[in-house]
C-alpha cells in the first residue's frame, strides 16, 4: 500500500548529507518537526520547522537525555491509521500523525575509539534516537524510517523517482534497516560494557 508522507521528524547527530535531503522533502510539502542542533540546522537553510517541544508541551530536560521520550512524539509514530481506536485517540490527545523519521544516532563506537573517558562514553548511549528508531520500523505499515545517514541517499532516490509517498515493500525494507543499525548500536554497547567491566 503506499503511503504519502506530510510531516517528518528529523533527529541526527550527523547533518552532512542532510540539506539535499530537506530540499526535496521541502519541495514535496513535507512538513518538519524537530529538536535541538537538527532544528537549527533546518531552521538555518530557510525552512520552516516546528519544536518537538511545541508539540509535547515540555521543554528539553535532564542535559538534552529527555526530549523526543513523549507520547505525542511516540504516539504519533506508533499509531495505526487503520483503526478507528488508535485514530480516535490520536485526535482525542492532539497527537500528530508523522510519516517519516530520520535518525543518525549519537556516536557511540566512535567515542570508544578516540579514547574518551567513562562518562563521555556513558552520555553518547542514544536513548531517544534508538526509541524512535525501533518505532519507526515496528510500525513500518504507515512509517518511513530512515535509521543512519547511509540511507538519505536511498530516500532521495524514491522521492526522485516517486514524489513523497512509498511503498510498503520499501518501508518494510528500511525497517528492516534499521533494526541492523539497532543491533549493531546495542551489541557495540555491550561489548563495551562486557571489556570496560574486566
Amino acid at each position: 500500500m503506499t503511503k504519502k508522507i506530510r510531516t517528518a521528524l528529523i533527529s541526527v547527530f550527523h547533518k552532512d548529507g542532510l540539506d539535499e535531503l530537506l530540499k526535496k522533502l521541502n519541495a514535496e510539502g513535507v512538513k518538519f518537526l524537530s529538536t535541538g542542533g537538527t532544528q537549527a540546522f533546518i531552521e538555518s537553510l530557510g525552512y520552516e520547522c516546528q519544536k518537538v517541544e511545541d508539540v509535547t508541551t515540555y521543554p528539553s530536560i535532564l542535559g538534552g537525555r529527555v526530549k523526543t521520550l513523549h507520547p505525542k512524539i511516540f504516539g504519533g509514530i506508533l499509531g495505526r491509521r487503520e483503526l478507528d481506536g488508535d485514530r480516535q485517540q490520536m485526535a482525542q490527545y492532539e497527537i500528530p500523525e508523522i510519516d517519516l523519521v530520520i535518525v543518525d544516532l549519537y556516536p557511540f563506537e566512535q567515542t570508544v575509539a578516540s579514547g574518551a573517558g567513562e562518562a563521555d562514553i556513558i552520555e553518547k548511549i542514544d536513548i531517544g534516537g534508538i526509541s524512535l528508531i525501533r518505532a519507526g520500523a515496528k510500525n513500518f505499515n504507515d512509517v518511513v524510517i530512515i535509521p543512519s545517514k547511509e540511507q538519505y541517499k536511498p530516500l532521495l532516490d524514491i522521492l526522485n523517482a516517486q514524489g513523497a509517498q512509498t511503498t510498503l515493500e520499501q518501508r518494510r525494507l528500511f525497517a528492516a534497516e534499521a533494526f541492523g543499525v539497532s543491533s549493531h548500536y546495542d551489541t557495540a554497547i555491550h561489548g563495551w560494557f562486557t571489556h570496560s567491566s574486566k
